[in-house]
């Protein structure tokens, strides 16, 4: 029965994590446009070229929340119309890991910027769980080198300066051709690639479905645009795309 009903691709953006306590970095208000230093933190050249650099980020990473959040009721209603037997796939500009721990299945979630929850070694690519290197930094290393071969590690996000895991990226724009709904959620539809998803889904015949505060670039090729609190508008929306 599943088969029959129409695929629905989620692209997720900061907005759908703010009611967990993860503020949105790139917003208006957000820290990378407050403070263009904290910017350096998560540039790659700035962190690979300079400790100073990476003994903040790794500071930065100690005092970050979103890993100690917790899904919200959006996060909940994506893993329910997927438990449901929907089809559905998420891909998500976020680093959080907060739908999979909201019940999605992680193959069902595309992380076009990497994520938070785990490092790795920048040399020999060896990935981990963030909270052992987290652990080696509250023990006293202010730059945990790589165990197996001694390289600088990183979080396993997409730094400022690095591009896109070309796979990923590629999973994500097959799923948005062969969507038959498209709903942007929490993103202000500014940062490209990603963005350009909503075009490309519009492009191929997809339902368009826009749930977010503020005005985006393709508002006018929308078909459905909900400007409601994501918290209540989501699970409402999911709740009628998962009705026969």
């Amino acid at each position: 029965m599943s088969t029959q009903q129409p695929l629905v691709a989620i692209l997720s953006g900061a907005g759908i994590s703010t009611d967990s306590g993860i503020p949105d970095y790139r917003g208006p208000n957000g820290l990378w446009r407050r403070d263009p230093e904290a910017e350096k933190l998560v540039t790659y050249d700035y962190y690979m070229g300079d400790p100073e650099i990476r003994r903040r980020s790794w500071q930065m990473r100690r005092k970050n929340r979103a890993l100690a959040a917790e899904p919200n009721a959006a996060h909940r209603s994506v893993a329910d119309l997927e438990r449901a037997g929907v089809p559905v796939r998420v891909i998500t500009q976020n680093v959080d890991g907060l739908h999979q721990l909201a019940g999605m299945p992680d193959r069902k979630v595309l992380e076009l910027h990497g994520t938070a929850r785990k490092f790795t070694c920048t040399r020999c690519h060896v990935r981990g769980p963030m909270e052992d290197a987290l652990a080696r930094v509250e023990a006293g290393e202010d730059d945990p080198p790589c165990l197996e071969c001694g390289g600088i590690l990183k979080s396993a996000t997409v730094m400022f300066g690095e591009r896109l895991d070309p796979v990923v990226l590629g999973e994500a724009v097959a799923i948005t051709k062969a969507c038959q709904v498209f709903v942007a959620v929490g993103s202000s539809l500014q940062v490209q690639p990603a963005a350009g998803l909503a075009g490309v889904a519009a492009d191929h015949g997809a339902r368009l479905v826009i749930v977010n505060a503020e005005a985006t670039p393709y508002d006018e090729r929308a078909d459905e645009i909900i400007r409601e609190p994501i918290g209540t508008a989501l699970p409402e929306l999911l709740r009628r795309l998962g009705t026969p």
